[in-house]
């Protein structure tokens, strides 16, 4: 009896497989592509706020503000916060009227000067690019050699503050070029310092200044406005500089 020969059954659907594992890759390709673009749109936000920040009027933050990164290392959403440039800004009288302020503490200082608390020329007004200078010079407020303020003068230093107007203001220590190394001063440089910040100090704590608008520095004795040669210059060397700075002017 002769046997059937069996015919192998062909399945027509094998390139479904094919087709499905087609898909899968394409599907894969499609979603690496979108992260890739999505990852390079956040840069591309960033970039874009760090660039618009460095072609924007220059502004301040609070102290308590960070700058974020740039890059996302947790693959978390980013809030953008730009930074601004830390660049010097020029310097304007806060004053409107500087003149005025000027004159009151003209008037001020010629009614202390009456009543004897400071010797007279203790006390000098001027007025250069950066804004209105008053020199506080060592006879009137510092004894030799020390940073402590005389006591007769601060009442003084006390009317001086009230008439501050609000902005920014540098207190500048300065000194003649007599070489002074003593248990507390080293140099002129701590000398200088030291006087600077008790002025400043003092200001703080009887005018309207706010202390973020407040800078102080000793420059020894390499700003002399008098010649070291004479005892008289060396006296008017020997000063504080409270500078009231002036406001950067609007762009146009």
């Amino acid at each position: 009896m002769s046997r059937k020969k069996k015919h192998d059954h062909v399945n027509h659907e094998r390139w479904l497989v094919s087709y499905a594992d087609f898909i899968t890759l394409l599907f894969a390709f499609f979603v690496v592509l979108f992260a890739s673009s999505q990852s390079d749109k956040k840069k591309q936000i960033q970039i874009a706020a760090v660039m618009q920040t460095a072609f924007t009027p220059l502004g301040t933050f609070e102290a308590h503000s960070k700058t974020p990164p740039l890059t996302d290392t947790n693959g978390a959403s980013v809030t953008l916060i730009p930074a601004a440039l830390a660049l010097p800004l020029p310097s304007v009288l806060t004053d409107e009227h500087p003149s005025e302020t000027s004159e009151h503490l003209r008037r001020l200082l010629d009614a202390q000067m009456d009543a004897g608390r400071i010797p007279p020329g203790s006390v000098t007004l001027r007025t250069t690019s950066e804004g209105l200078v008053i020199s506080l010079h060592e006879i009137g407020f510092f004894p030799s050699g020390s940073a402590e303020i005389r006591d007769t003068s601060i009442p003084t230093l006390t009317s001086i503050a009230a008439e501050l107007p609000v902005g920014p203001v540098r207190v500048e220590g300065h000194t003649d070029d007599m070489p002074i190394h003593t248990a507390q001063y080293i140099t002129n440089w701590e000398l200088s310092a030291a006087r600077s910040c008790a002025i400043a100090r003092l200001l703080l704590e009887h005018g309207h200044l706010n202390p973020t608008e407040v800078t102080v520095a000793g420059y020894s004795e390499y700003h002399p406005i008098a010649s070291n040669a004479s005892e008289a210059g060396r006296a008017q060397n020997r000063r504080v500089d409270i500078i009231l700075l002036r406001h950067p002017t609007p762009s146009q």
